[in-house]
């Protein structure tokens, strides 16, 4: 007679667990298309209004460089790499956040799910503050126009070209695999506490940096507010990450990225 009274608390607390962690699943889920949303909202109007003003004025020189400039160049960069790269995050953020409600149950676990997406974006607010960098060096040598994009065939054919053989790298390959698997960085780099939520989302924005930096760098080839190569970038990021033949679909992403350089590269011998 005992028996059923020592399993139903359990078996009821499990399901109270089931609901908890839905709905936890659902909030972050939640606040993640939304910070998503808004990102490619402002890249949207953004990349938009400087289409059509690049149309209109196609031999205007590209804006001094300002304190401000850089600021706003900076913003538009980490904007776009939230815009790009956090669907691609979204698996890990959610296995992350069931981790820690399986855990324990107090609020500071939710907290601890955002900090660590925190963290993810942090390395790809360094990613964008190299690429203004870069940037600024390419407009500097007169090598981008004024849709930011490469005004040197060779220059073009280079990005292609290395960003190709990158693909092939082993350093790639490592990225990669944590980028594909989040179960697999979770169980290798898992730290607890709010300094380890922070730790664990840089590391894991680290190794998407690693995986995907030369990607972006295709940006400099086609405009870095052309809105088709954006969104072009992004879903390949995603197939890349999340389909289960995404080591294929990276090399045989490799090999058309070197074709094409190589053939940009012999129209200009």
């Amino acid at each position: 007679m005992t028996e059923p009274s020592v399993l139903k608390p359990s078996v009821l607390e499990q399901g109270v667990l089931e609901q908890v962690l839905r709905r936890d699943r659902l909030v972050v889920a939640v606040g993640l298309v939304a910070v998503v949303a808004l990102a490619w909202a402002y890249l949207a109007v953004g990349a938009g209004m400087d289409t059509d003003m690049m149309a209109d004025m196609p031999d205007m020189a590209p804006m001094p460089w300002t304190p401000l400039y850089a600021v706003l160049l900076f913003a538009m960069w980490w904007v776009m790499m939230i815009a790009m790269m956090v669907p691609s995050a979204g698996p890990t953020v959610l296995l992350y956040a069931t981790v820690k409600r399986r855990q324990e149950t107090a609020s500071g676990g939710a907290k601890e799910v955002w900090i660590f997406l925190a963290g993810y974006l942090l390395a790809w607010a360094a990613f964008s503050l190299v690429a203004v960098l870069a940037q600024w060096v390419l407009e500097r040598a007169g090598l981008l126009s004024m849709a930011m994009a490469s005004t040197s065939a060779i220059l073009g054919g280079m990005i292609l070209l290395a960003a190709g053989l990158y693909q092939f790298t082993p350093l790639k390959r490592a990225c990669l695999r944590y980028c594909q698997s989040p179960l697999l960085f979770l169980s290798r780099y898992w730290r607890a506490g709010r300094s380890g939520a922070l730790r664990m989302g840089v590391r894991h924005g680290s190794y998407c940096v690693g995986c995907c930096w030369f990607l972006m760098a295709l940006l400099f080839v086609s405009g870095v507010m052309n809105l088709a190569w954006i969104i072009a970038i992004a879903l390949y990021v995603a197939c890349e990450k999340l389909l289960p033949f995404g080591r294929r679909l990276s090399h045989a992403a490799g090999a058309t990225l070197i074709i094409a350089g190589a053939i940009l590269l012999a129209r200009t011998a």
